[in-house]
């Protein structure tokens, strides 16, 4: 057995350690994105340094910023130029300190600071004659899900004129790094700065984020907000501040071991269809994958970057919005689409993948054929699935969980899987004949997930070992339920739901053996049964 092969698995829930790192949090919204020291616990375990680390799907690049400075060469991609923007500016070290940054910053302040405070008192009159003589955007159409027809009317008059005025000062910084970095505050401004904004009930006018993030659409709120165009944008700026300075702080603690960093050379960028991503990349190219597809028809993600790509200036073709992988979009992807997509991704990940290396793929949905084209895909590619670790405390309750919490699915499933140093005879994916008795196979499934002691578990610890298990053996077509019949079934057993703690009981006393006790840590699979055939 090779050397990889041994290397110890994570075999637990890793708490989500979410407002540490400043790299990643505060410095810009985005849809999704994994908490940092997750993904750097399963970057140290499953890699070494020197290491390639890919995230095929790299959102704002967690993945690969983490595994740059953990001393490894990251690598990112994303269809999605605006997510891109954020982690190259986010991973640059060639400044080497905020200096230069916050010079261009005050200078900035000299070049539209007084422009800017005009807008912010000017009648309406005023901003039509600065929007006249302004450049915007084109007017383009937003997605039909949009309140808004067209882009400018997204933003009020003045949020328009404040915007693009910075945006005018900003361009005339010449150091490219510097710009870009002000560009990513400016950016970081518009999510606050437009009419998709709603504030906090309760709360100071600026707390609160925009319709875009919380429910995946433009969702125009009923009542303006309109928060201080220059205040706004430097709080952003402070932000970014304070992620330039924890980035570079690990650069000097890490020159002062020995180990240099250098993002010109061990952070790479690309925005590539992950499905055909090895034709730039090449097979047996990374030594680590760690990366979260999109989990179906959830997020739109071109769709709902257009606000941040159109004023930035990235444009989105048509081919890329055709090689997304979701279900639905103003593409009207299919599900069949992005079954497609996901698998072919999934293949060629593997294939990228170095013999006797690990790849880890985040992912939760109640469709369980989704997780059945995640997990015979990599096996169909030649990779072994090792573990499954449901990681609960990794999202922040939203208001659909908590309305909802009993029969909504919030954390994610951490499938990790190990291709081997030397090739294997696959087996060719065969429907256990058990599963003709359907209910029969799923009550026996549900049987055993529940026996053995476990006196609590939350919804997803219980799914995901049921996905799992019926997938080993073949069985998983089986699990056809809804949120409601998932529910109905464990009620039918005793079992009840505790709203306040989300999390099934069988009644037993508090203190009982918990959720950690439900996580499927699935090592030594065996293959399930099937006719072989040639590699």
């Amino acid at each position: 057995m090779s050397a990889r092969a041994t290397w110890p698995q994570i075999q637990h829930a890793i708490p989500a350690a979410r407002q540490e790192s400043a790299r990643h949090y505060g410095v810009h919204p985005y849809f999704t994105r994994r908490p940092a020291n997750v993904v750097s616990d399963y970057v140290e375990a499953y890699s070494r340094p020197g290491d390639v680390v890919l995230d095929p799907f790299g959102g704002t690049g967690v993945t690969a910023i983490e595994a740059m400075l953990l001393g490894r060469t990251g690598v990112q991609n994303d269809l999605n130029p605006f997510a891109n923007f954020i982690a190259r500016s986010i991973a640059d070290t060639t400044l080497g300190s905020v200096h230069p940054l916050v010079i261009a910053f005050e200078r900035l302040e000299e070049i539209v600071g007084d422009k800017i405070a005009v807008i912010q008192n000017a009648d309406e009159k005023e901003l039509a004659r600065r929007l006249r003589d302004l450049e915007l955007p084109e007017n383009i159409i937003l997605p039909k899900t949009s309140d808004a027809e067209r882009f400018h009317d997204l933003f009020t008059p003045r949020q328009l004129a404040g915007i693009a005025t910075l945006r005018v000062g900003i361009s005339q910084v010449a150091d490219g790094v510097t710009r870009d970095l002000l560009l990513l505050a400016w950016s970081a401004s518009i999510a606050k700065l437009n009419r998709t904004f709603l504030s906090t009930k309760g709360r100071a006018e600026s707390r609160g984020g925009s319709s875009i993030f919380s429910i995946y659409r433009y969702k125009v709120a009923k009542q303006n907000v309109e928060l201080p165009i220059w205040a706004t944008f430097a709080g952003r700026f402070r932000n970014v501040v304070a992620a330039k300075k924890e980035v570079f702080s690990v650069v000097d603690t890490c020159r002062t071991k020995g180990m240099v960093i250098d993002s010109q050379k061990n952070f790479h960028c690309y925005a590539d269809d992950a499905a055909s991503l090895g034709q730039r990349l090449g097979a047996e190219s990374a030594d680590y994958i760690f990366t979260d597809p999109p989990y179906g028809g959830f997020i739109s993600y071109l769709d709902l970057s257009v606000l941040w790509n159109h004023w930035l200036g990235f444009h989105v073709t048509k081919k890329t919005r055709e090689a997304e992988a979701i279900v639905g979009g103003e593409q009207k992807h299919t599900e069949a689409h992005y079954k497609t997509k996901l698998a072919e991704s999934i293949a060629e990940s593997v294939r990228m993948l170095r013999r006797d290396r690990w790849c880890s793929v985040v992912f939760q949905h109640w469709d369980a054929s989704y997780f059945a084209t995640i997990l015979d895909a990599a096996s169909d590619a030649g990779a072994e699935f090792k573990t499954a670790i449901t990681q609960t405390g990794d999202v922040i309750w939203s208001m659909h969980k908590k309305k909802n919490s009993e029969s909504v699915i919030a954390g994610e499933l951490i499938l990790t899987f190990h291709k081997p140093a030397a090739k294997r005879k696959r087996v060719k994916p065969v429907t256990d004949k058990a599963t003709a008795d359907v209910s029969a196979l799923l009550d026996d499934a549900f049987d055993e997930c529940l026996k053995g002691g476990v006196a609590r578990f939350s919804s997803e610890a219980l799914f995901n070992r049921l996905v799992v298990g019926l997938w080993q053996r073949r069985a998983l077509a089986c699990l056809q339920l809804d949120r409601q019949a998932f529910a109905a079934k464990l009620r039918e057993r005793g079992w009840t739901y505790d709203e306040r703690r989300h999390e099934w009981s069988d009644g037993s006393p508090a203190g009982a053996v918990g959720q950690d006790e439900m996580e499927l840590s699935a090592t030594a699979v065996a293959e399930p049964p099937g006719e072989d055939y040639p590699v």
